[in-house]
């Protein structure tokens, strides 16, 4: 290996550089030199050569190309005057067309265009004749790939093809990276280099260009030179059409390589040697399914009155698209996920069984909009009872309400439109009974009146509305404030037991709202009106949430001085508690078992706590958009970061977090080196630190450039770490003291967009990279990190790990007609068995390995309701995680495989399934306690399981409580891309047929084994469009 300290220049990746940075003079030796240094002059000269190095071969390659599309060119121009000449009246000239290819021929023959571009070292020929097509918009989009099209078809590259030289390497540019990918639009390297490129051919193409500008006033002449212009630009058009057409797969003549498209542009990649016929390749759904076993984090930062406490124990609240049962005893959690996009609000039935969920609108990956609705679902079996609201709401619900009076019969909902449309809902008839406009303004809650089954109230911003609903009608009466100061926002409401409405505002004041029996005058509103009858200062700042208890006692949370206070029967203050500022400020309060009482915080706690002992942390989670995940090499932890600058260690048995620290900055991937002892974090400055991964004391600090750093890789032996950055450079460190020191050792230059992925041979030997603009290169890290030109040498490597999303046992991951951004993260298992895979659509999917076969099928799992930015498999496979990006989720999915059911396919699922149904005592360490087992401790379990210390079956759904029609959730097959459509997790069913449970099967459920859709009871069921 050569000598390439911390205090010598990082090698870069060709010796032609290293000899022109000698020429010009050693350079200084900082051991903290990045790439966005003013003094790295030998980064930025080594830089440029590459970039003239590059344009030198691509404009030969585009040559080649030239050459074809001119031959074509002086076919259609030939046939095309031929045409002319039969035409030949010359007065009967379509305008609209003569119009047209003047246009595209100004566009090209401009003296002042020709004029700058002299020094250019691509022929004339083909700048006059691309100009001639008219390049605006689509057009000049287009005409690249067109280009590369026609090298595809006519010249195929040699296998030593230079990859940073080559048609799908885009050319460098000087503005700094791009957030996302560029298109194929980009700069041609044509004004960039030597000016002697020009050939032969181009003076005569300029020549014949000059003299169709000189015979342009000619009469029949000009008006030829106009069609054949026009017939040149729709050529141009027609290829470039083509070309974009041709997005699948190609395998070389020689069997050599694979081409796949991106936006146009090929990727190649080279077939390993064991391959002997690609075409015999193929791709099936793999027996392993994903069941989601537990849910990190809570909704509270933008939500409110979103956490209740069932009869049953469980507490339910939301986050992403799921609603979160959690028995806080038992450790167990369990899922409803019937929303395809991001929960909003949640209500409970006055039975304490039912619960009604809000979802805003969302869109599809095809673009079609995702409708927002309401969902009214059973909290014991977790099977939909309703589904209303399709096509009436607008953007999303805002919140909504069970009447009281009559037993839940009645559902209120408040949408998110600019009107805030109010709608009363028979929900278990789906129809809807009266509808109104409530206000412009922002509506913060809706509530039916206790005893009253007419009385609706609705409050929000300056204003609180008293709405008498009859039959299809709905009259408002606005709340007067009279000689009382009006708040900017009535943030909340509750019943009195008298009927009296209580109000919580932003001026921390509640007020008292009592009916009056006087007769109102003529035209002024209905009998009985709600006026003020009491004021009371509760809180410092606003009184964010009421909680009436059981016992007639209340409950307030306020905003600013984070205090609870409980109030007596005659709203006296008794007692008061005040929340940690860590915790955030209170945004939801419910009661409790005894004196307990629940709290949900903005910054995504759930705490339950008592008066006299304070509070306790039960859920947790990230505040900010989450990508950063690593996993331990060999116990079942987990670490994540987040744009919140939170760093979290999350223990995959307990379901705890083991400790948390906060860094000066956005953190934004992470790796732990392969001892366990130590963990690398990358920020978006630039900076990474290393931290213990027990002590979670800062090891080490460095920074690289100071763009953000996406990607952290340790070697196999972990003696070298690589660090990828948005500045384009993968830096190289050697690693000693088991990961607690660091010295710089080299640096490989070479890509042209910043570094997305990368992985490691296992001889630590060579480095696999991805980059934004669809990049596979292979570094030689011994050699100096020299990048390899002949990738063809690299196709028989067997990486270490599988992380980079572009390479030949991955590409079938890809969708059809990709924009090279769906896709943003992937692992390999450590079985080498599947392909877990993250997408820009809120799903995650299951992929055979290796996955060479485009459109391959995969499982898919919704329950994130954002991006989904990164996932890692736990040490032993035995689980997945997952991490949302805005919806700040953590999902822990266990792998599952399917074996075949012992039972008639409608009754049960496969018996490895079964056996895997109930959870461990939580002392065990082998498998984390499985949630998706309904508790109700109140009720002895139907038939006891010999593996189950505290699982109980809960009783089977009422008949006709499903009215769902299977269809209409969405269960469906294999997508037009091939993928499946596969159920989120849900509490599995049981083999044992006479067993009645939540997850017993419906006749119309398939179970073949390419289907992995679940059933309405059990609630898995997804729409059959993304999220």
């Amino acid at each position: 290996m050569e000598d390439c300290t911390a205090k010598s220049e990082p090698p870069v990746c060709n010796s032609n550089s290293t000899a022109m940075l000698n020429h010009h003079g050693p350079g200084k030796e900082d051991d903290s030199i990045s790439a966005a240094s003013a003094s790295d002059v030998q980064d930025r000269l080594s830089s440029l050569e590459l970039r003239v190095q590059q344009q030198e071969d691509e404009i030969t390659v585009m040559k080649a190309a030239l050459a074809d599309v001119l031959r074509r060119l002086a076919l259609s121009e030939d046939s095309a005057a031929a045409s002319a000449k039969k035409q030949a009246s010359g007065k009967g000239q379509n305008p609209l067309r003569e119009a047209y290819s003047m246009s595209c021929i100004a566009n090209g023959g401009s003296s002042g265009r020709k004029s700058h571009r002299d020094s250019s070292n691509i022929s004339v020929a083909k700048k006059e004749t691309l100009s001639s097509a008219a390049k605006s918009g689509s057009e000049r989009k287009r005409e690249r790939p067109a280009m590369e099209g026609i090298k595809e078809k006519e010249e195929p590259p040699p296998a030593n093809e230079v990859p940073a030289s080559s048609p799908q390497t885009p050319s460098p540019s000087s503005h700094p990276p791009s957030p996302h990918p560029p298109t194929p639009q980009r700069q041609t390297p044509e004004s960039k280099g030597p000016s002697s490129a020009k050939s032969r051919g181009s003076s005569a193409k300029r020549g014949m260009e000059r003299s169709q500008s000189s015979t342009w006033d000619s009469g029949e002449d000009s008006r030829n030179k106009l069609v054949k212009a026009a017939s040149t630009s729709k050529l141009l058009a027609k290829v470039a059409k083509n070309a974009e057409k041709h997005k699948d797969p190609v395998i070389s003549q020689e069997g050599e390589y694979v081409k796949m498209f991106m936006r146009g542009r090929p990727i190649t990649m080279f077939i390993p040697s064991d391959v002997e016929n690609s075409d015999d390749i193929r791709t099936e759904l793999p027996p392993e399914r994903l069941k989601l076993e537990w849910v990190y984090g809570y909704r509270g930062r933008d939500c409110r009155a979103n956490v209740y406490l069932l009869p049953t124990g469980e507490i339910v609240y939301f986050i992403a698209s799921v609603v979160v049962l959690f028995n806080y005893e038992e450790r167990t959690q369990r899922h409803y996920l019937g929303h395809t996009d991001c929960v909003k609000c949640l209500a409970v039935h006055p039975d304490k069984i039912r619960i009604a969920t809000g979802q805003i609108a969302g869109v599809d990956k095809d673009g079609r909009p995702l409708q927002p609705h309401v969902r009214v679902w059973d909290s014991v079996s977790l099977s939909t009872l309703q589904m209303i609201g399709q096509g009436v709401f607008e953007r999303g619900v805002g919140s909504l309400a069970f009447s009281k009076a009559d037993s839940g019969t009645h559902l209120s909902v408040i949408d998110d439109s600019n009107e805030h449309m109010l709608t009363v809902w028979d929900w278990q008839k789906k129809s809807k009974i009266a509808e109104i406009k409530t206000t412009n303004e922002v509506v913060l809650a809706v509530e039916f009146h206790p005893t009253d089954a007419n009385t609706i109230v609705t409050c929000g911003k300056s204003h609180i509305f008293f709405w008498t609903w009859s039959g299809t009608s709905l009259a408002r009466k606005q709340g007067i404030f009279g000689k009382y100061e009006k708040p900017k926002f009535v943030q909340c409401l509750a019943f009195l037991s008298n009927g009296d409405i209580l109000t919580g505002d932003s001026g921390g004041v509640m007020l008292i709202w009592s009916r009056s029996n006087v007769e109102p005058a003529p035209g002024k509103g209905p009998k009985g009106a709600f006026q003020i009858s009491r004021q009371i200062k509760a809180h410092d700042g606003s009184v964010f949430t009421l909680c009436q208890m059981r016992n007639g006692t209340l409950l307030t949370g306020g905003g600013k001085d984070h205090k609870i206070i409980l109030w007596d029967h005659d709203l006296n203050p008794e007692r008061e508690i005040e929340v940690p500022d860590q915790y955030g400020t209170i945004r939801a309060v419910a009661e409790g078992k005894g004196e307990q009482f629940l709290v949900g915080t903005s910054r995504n706690f759930i705490l339950r706590g008592t008066f006299n002992d304070g509070f306790q942390v039960e859920v947790q989670g990230h505040t900010d958009e989450l990508w950063g995940l690593a996993t331990h090499p060999f116990r079942d932890t987990f670490l994540t970061c987040a744009q919140d600058s939170q760093v979290c260690l999350w223990n995959a048995v307990d379901h705890t977090l083991e400790w948390t620290r906060l860094l000066d900055v956005h953190g934004h991937c992470a790796d732990f080196h392969p001892s366990g002892a130590v963990v690398a974090i990358g920020t978006k400055s630039g900076k990474w630190y290393a931290l213990d991964a027990e002590t979670r004391d800062l090891v080490a600090i460095h920074t690289d450039g100071n763009e953000q750093l996406s990607v952290m890789r340790y070697s196999v032996d972990g003696a070298l770490l690589a660090v990828g950055s948005h500045d384009n450079f993968i830096y190289l460190y050697t690693v000693s003291d088991n990961g607690r020191k660091y010295s710089r050792y080299g640096k490989c230059t070479g890509h042209s967009s910043y570094i997305t992925h990368l992985d490691w041979s296992p001889d630590n030997k060579f480095i696999m990279s991805n980059s934004g603009d669809y990049e596979i290169l292979y570094w030689d890290i011994p050699n100096g990190c020299k990048l390899i030109r002949n990738r063809s040498e690299c196709k028989d490597i067997d990486w270490a790990t599988y992380t980079c999303v572009l390479g030949f046992h991955v590409f079938g991951v890809w969708p059809e007609g990709s924009d090279g951004t769906d896709i943003n993260a992937l692992i390999r298992s450590h079985n080498r068995k599947v392909i877990a895979l993250a997408d820009d659509f809120c799903k995650v999917h299951l992929f055979q390995y290796p996955c060479s076969r485009f459109k391959a099928p995969s499982h898919k799992y919704g329950a994130h309701s954002s991006h989904v930015t990164n996932v890692s498999f736990l040490h032993r496979d035995s689980h997945l995680i997952s991490t949302g990006g805005k919806d700040t989720s953590i999902m822990q999915w266990r792998l599952v495989e399917k074996t075949p059911s012992l039972v008639p396919s409608d009754s049960a699922l496969g018996l490895s399934d079964t056996l895997m149904l109930s959870p461990s005592p939580r002392g065990v360490a082998s498998l984390p306690l499985t949630p998706l087992t309904p508790q109700t401790p109140t009720e002895p379990p139907l038939l006891p399981l010999a593996t189950s210390t505290n699982a109980v079956i809960t009783p089977p759904l009422t008949p006709g409580a499903e009215v769902v029609d299977i269809q209409e959730v969405g269960l469906t097959g294999p997508t037009a891309n091939g993928r499946q459509e596969s159920s989120p997790d849900s509490p599995p069913p049981s083999n044992e047929p006479t067993l009645t449970s939540d997850s017993t099967l419906s006749p119309k459920d398939s179970l073949e084994p390419s289907d992995d859709t679940a059933t309405p009871s059990d609630e898995g069921t997804p729409f059959s469009l993304p999220c």
